[in-house]
């Protein structure tokens, strides 16, 4: 109950931007901290990773791809001319493919959007098991540059597949509707409506992740963060948990990109790109790698200025330059920089703060 009252100050100040920004005649902010709150559910999922199980990952960004891309292939591609193939038709008769016309007005049939999202997380979650199976075994540098080359996999092929658009990507993705009247999409008219949608579901996943980590479970990854030895000793099962907290940090990663995908109607290579991984990673460290408010609120801010252009050419080279300053002077976030949490360790500051 406290947590969830925790939380109302921040609806509350989601509906004072949207009613400033209304009165100001300035709504097209609310585009960019829409996106910033897709981006930002994928950083707290990775908050979890790093800042409770201990895991390090550069390769999150393939995650994100691998919801986006697969989503908006399956609700672009155009099935019409293999309507005939069992199982197309098995999908068809199942309710999951939709019909239309394109821009053309040819006839056309895709995958139901619910499908294709349900889809692209399930293959998501797999894949990461499949990844954090080996992968986890490894601590420090060698999971860091395990990771990374997951993500430099993801990112060639999209680059390199036709049927992810290659360098072009996937464009005319169509929305989403998530339920009747309720649908992600970018266009003016729905401005106002996606930039609740968006934050109703960072603010969502947020709960789900204060609840984690305060139960049984976040407990087992207090102890595993702290020592793994005498995590081991006390009955932990380390590398489940560990496998887990992987698996779920990708499909926060994923649901973001999948939402993001069918907001832009769109998506591009450089979603995969090392670049982007660094700036998750850069992101959650500024913010404090076990500190849930402090990543979701720097992911906001950090997100919404790159998209407003803000660091204009050089927006790679200052979220690389955050990560090594953040690295020298306050490695477990800027809010350590705070005197009432100078003596506080990483994971007691992230409790305290997280039951306030």
């Amino acid at each position: 109950m406290k947590r969830l009252i925790a939380i109302l100050p921040i609806l509350g100040v989601v509906v004072l931007i949207q009613l400033l920004t209304t009165w100001m005649g300035t709504q097209f902010y609310l585009t960019q901290m829409t996106m910033a709150a897709y981006y930002s559910l994928l950083i707290i999922g990775l908050c979890v990773l790093m800042g409770y199980a201990g895991q390090i990952s550069l390769g999150h960004a393939g995650f994100f791809a691998i919801g986006g891309y697969l989503s908006a292939a399956l609700t672009t591609r155009n099935l019409m001319p293999c309507r005939e193939e069992w199982l197309v038709r098995f999908l068809d008769a199942g309710g999951l493919l939709q019909s239309g016309k394109d821009m053309y007005g040819a006839d056309l049939l895709v995958v139901w959007p619910w499908a294709a999202a349900l889809f692209a997380v399930l293959m998501a979650a797999l894949i990461a098991v499949l990844i954090g199976i080996p992968v986890l075994k490894l601590k420090g540098h060698y999971l860091a540059m395990a990771t990374l080359g997951f993500g430099i996999i993801i990112y060639r092929l999209v680059l390199a597949t036709p049927w992810f658009g290659e360098a072009d990507g996937i464009s005319g993705v169509p929305p989403f509707e998530l339920l009747p009247g309720l649908v992600v999409r970018g266009d003016a008219s729905g401005r106002v409506q996606n930039y609740y949608i968006a934050w109703g579901m960072l603010i969502f996943g947020l709960f789900l992740l204060l609840n984690l980590m305060h139960s049984r479970i976040g407990r087992a990854l207090r102890a595993i963060h702290g020592s793994e030895d005498a995590a081991d000793a006390m009955g932990v099962n380390i590398s489940r948990f560990k496998l887990q907290t992987f698996v779920l940090s990708a499909v926060f990663a994923a649901i973001a990109g999948i939402l993001l995908t069918h907001f832009n109607g769109g998506i591009g290579p450089s979603e995969a790109g090392v670049m982007k991984s660094v700036r998750y990673v850069a992101i959650v460290a500024v913010g404090g790698m076990a500190h849930l408010w402090g990543a979701m609120i720097m992911g906001v801010l950090l997100n919404f200025l790159s998209l407003r252009g803000v660091f204009g050419s050089y927006d790679d080279a200052v979220f690389g330059l955050i990560l090594i300053l953040i690295m020298l002077f306050a490695p477990n976030g800027i809010l350590t920089l705070l005197p009432r949490k100078k003596e506080e360790a990483p994971v007691q500051a992230a409790s305290k703060d997280e039951e306030a």
